[in-house]
């Protein structure tokens, strides 16, 4: 069914949180820009609802999300769609389902909505109906918690639907600072030449959040900082920026030569990471007493790979920093030689790309300061984003699995090889260290290369 549109978009769980959240609004702006003008079939168990109540659901959260309902797009967005309530774990629901449906030449995209541990039960229903075979699902993170746990999870989703016909959402790989992150490395020729062990020194991203856990405790304890954006948004980033490029064949060796990168990795240790957990957490609710959970980590990388043997890679992400940004820094070696007698006070070109919470690159160029000697100036070519211009990322996610793009998915092998990476540091594997509110989390300098510091992304 690759690059074919499907004929209908069921979702299970279509009443939840991030229906309300995301998905509505994602609907209209598909409606809009034409991508979507098929049944959408909310499937959920809500007490009896009909669909009257089902759109009074999808309006609320056009309002929340500050859409007009009655706009042209909205009203035709809740005009497509239709619901069915019933439990899970009752084979009626699945039958109604798939009379809402109709034919059964229809080529649906099913959304999971829904915790993993209800993937195998769904997919199961939508089977006995004999709605599984020649469709796709699309289904939502956390693949797993753990290695094994993932390759459980993603035995259970293939006794029902191939590999091909899964679409696994990370959200980040739909958000607009992402593409162009990838967009920037191979439409221009002086940067992707410049991104290998030759010329580049080192590499960091940070992911830092201002923010604190807030009424997330009893979720975020069982999952940490690791877990929760390390094995799969900032890996994900790590791939889309020294990841080889697409071949002729399209965007669709993309997700391909990503795992491959990732699966590049050398799986992590001791000594390659450092936890923090940020001062007042244990005094969360629905936090454990006494938890080793980490609200920062940090950890030190290496890619097995030809392109980028040697070079010392850092990730660091935690709650409660200094500003809510995220950005990765690749900084470049310095010249071979120091013609002009500069010494240590020669600076280095960087490159980077900011992510969160706007889309900007940055260039580092050195000049040389006006006056007498020879005194170095660092100046910055910034190009940012156009104001406005993005599209929400469910949109482009969605819009993408109605049409068939693999592309801007998670594939099995990827999930599995970032869990492989991970693996070894999860859970209480070495000390978690307090840190203050406000600060940089604990030191973490001994991941970098000596004379190396962290760059602290501004707000």
């Amino acid at each position: 069914m690759s690059g074919e549109q499907v004929d209908a978009l069921v979702i299970f769980g279509a009443t939840g949180d991030l229906a309300k959240l995301e998905t509505f609004p994602a609907l209209v702006g598909l409606v809009e820009r034409g991508v979507l003008d098929v049944p959408v079939i909310g499937v959920a168990k809500s007490g009896g609802w009909g669909v009257d109540q089902f759109r009074d659901y999808a309006t609320a959260s056009l309002k929340l999300n500050n859409l007009d309902p009655d706009a042209p797009a909205a009203k035709r967005m809740l005009d497509l769609l239709h619901y069915v309530d019933g439990d899970l774990d009752d084979p009626a629901t699945y039958q109604a389902m798939s009379d809402a449906l109709g034919s059964s030449e229809q080529r649906v995209l099913f959304y999971l909505e829904v915790p993993p541990f209800l993937f195998g039960r769904i997919a199961e229903g939508i089977s006995g109906v004999g709605r599984a075979a020649g469709n796709r699902v699309m289904v939502e993170k956390p693949f797993g918690n753990d290695l094994a746990s993932a390759r459980a999870l993603n035995d259970t989703v293939h006794k029902y639907f191939p590999e091909d016909a899964v679409y696994r959402v990370d959200h980040w790989l739909g958000l607009d600072p992402v593409e162009s992150l990838m967009f920037t490395r191979f439409a221009n020729s002086s940067i992707e030449p410049l991104l290998n062990r030759n010329y580049v020194r080192s590499i960091e991203i940070t992911m830092a959040e201002a923010f604190d856990v807030a009424d997330r405790g009893s979720f975020y304890d069982r999952t940490g900082a690791i877990k929760d954006v390390i094995q799969n948004h900032m890996l994900q980033i790590l791939a889309t920026v020294l990841a080889e490029p697409p071949d002729g064949r399209g965007l669709e060796t993309w997700v391909g030569t990503k795992s491959s990168l990732i699966s590049a990795l050398r799986p992590l240790g001791p000594s390659d990471v450092v936890k923090g957990q940020y001062d007042g957490y244990l005094s969360v609710a629905g936090v454990a007493p006494g938890s080793k959970t980490e609200t920062y980590a940090a950890i030190r990388l290496a890619a097995d790979s030809w392109r980028w043997e040697g070079v010392p890679i850092a990730i660091r992400a935690g709650k409660c920093l200094p500003v809510t940004a995220t950005e990765v820094s690749v900084k470049l070696k310095r010249p071979p030689h120091d013609a002009f007698g500069l010494g240590d006070s020669a600076a280095a070109n960087t490159l980077r790309f900011r992510i969160n919470p706007e889309n900007r690159v940055t260039v580092t160029l050195v000049g040389k300061k006006p006056g007498a000697g020879w005194q170095p100036e660092t100046q910055e070519l910034i190009f940012s984003e156009h104001p406005g211009a993005d599209m929400r990322p469910y949109d482009r996610l969605i819009g993408a699995a109605l049409t068939g793009e693999r592309w801007l998915f998670a594939q099995e092998d990827t999930v599995e090889a970032a869990w492989t990476v991970v693996d070894p540091v999860l859970g209480d594997v070495v000390p978690v260290t307090t840190y203050a509110r406000g600060t940089w989390g604990p030191d973490s300098s001994s991941l970098l290369s000596p004379g190396e510091t962290w760059y602290d992304p501004t707000g």
